[in-house]
């Protein structure tokens, strides 16, 4: 992973795991087409720029000369420093913004996956979605799959079952502000769901949403337990509301 010094906005951080606040328009982690400018090359700075401070050598040794990430070269030289890797434990789409927690040690990212892995997080989004929505909250279950021909995910009766939960926020013009619960967690699955009952997220253009700047959904509320005290961990992120207000009609 190539460190790059890249704005965050971190929430909270001890010396287990890092909350941030990630914007829209940035990837979670690298691609095979897009290695660098994502959520986890700039972690990986953060985490590591003391030590990057204090050392002009590359920190995985053999002095300044570049190596490619996942080489035999790489894993059989060793570093100059003890090098921290932040932990990936879920992630938001490029276009979404808001609240994620990255583990800073292998025993915190074990520990995370386990409880995502057993459904004992809760994330709450929020959505500008176009027109109004009946009711004030209520749930979609619809299943979710993929059309390989046309390399998209969508409603499908052969998909995986998913489910969401929703409850108004706000009411405007031909606009209705959401707050949603995804109780699975497949791809796409809240802007696939929005669409499906006919109110698509504003921004998502290609499933019928108006355009705007930016996809208006983001990642308001986490909370989960704190990996080493199992307390439980609480975080909130609302400065978005205003910018998505700026998009009604």
């Amino acid at each position: 992973m190539k460190p790059q010094e890249i704005p965050l906005n971190v929430v909270y951080e001890d010396d287990q795991i890092l909350v941030v606040d990630k914007p829209a328009g940035m990837l979670s982690h690298p691609t095979h087409r897009e290695k660098s400018g994502t959520l986890l090359n700039g972690l990986t700075h953060h985490l590591n720029r003391n030590r990057i401070k204090n050392t002009d050598q590359n920190p995985f040794g053999n002095g300044s000369r570049q190596q490619t990430p996942g080489s035999a070269e790489m894993f059989h030289s060793p570093p100059l420093f003890s090098f921290i890797r932040p932990g990936l434990v879920h992630r938001l789409d490029r276009e979404t913004s808001g609240l994620m927690v990255i583990a800073a040690t292998a025993g915190a990212h074990r520990k995370l996956a386990g409880q995502f892995q057993r459904k004992l997080v809760t994330k709450r989004y929020f959505a500008l979605v176009s027109g109004t929505v009946s009711g004030e909250a209520g749930g979609i279950s619809a299943p979710i799959g993929r059309i390989a021909e046309e390399k998209r995910w969508t409603v499908i009766g052969s998909g995986k079952y998913a489910e969401t939960r929703w409850r108004v926020i706000g009411r405007f013009a031909d606009s209705t502000l959401l707050e949603l619960e995804p109780i699975t967690g497949r791809t796409n699955q809240l802007r696939i769901h929005c669409a499906h009952i006919g109110h698509p997220i504003v921004g998502d253009e290609s499933r019928g949403g108006r355009s705007f700047t930016r996809l208006c959904l983001h990642s308001g509320y986490l909370r989960f337990r704190h990996p080493a005290s199992n307390d439980f961990m609480e975080f909130n992120s609302d400065s978005v509301l205003p910018v998505f207000k700026s998009g009604l009609p």
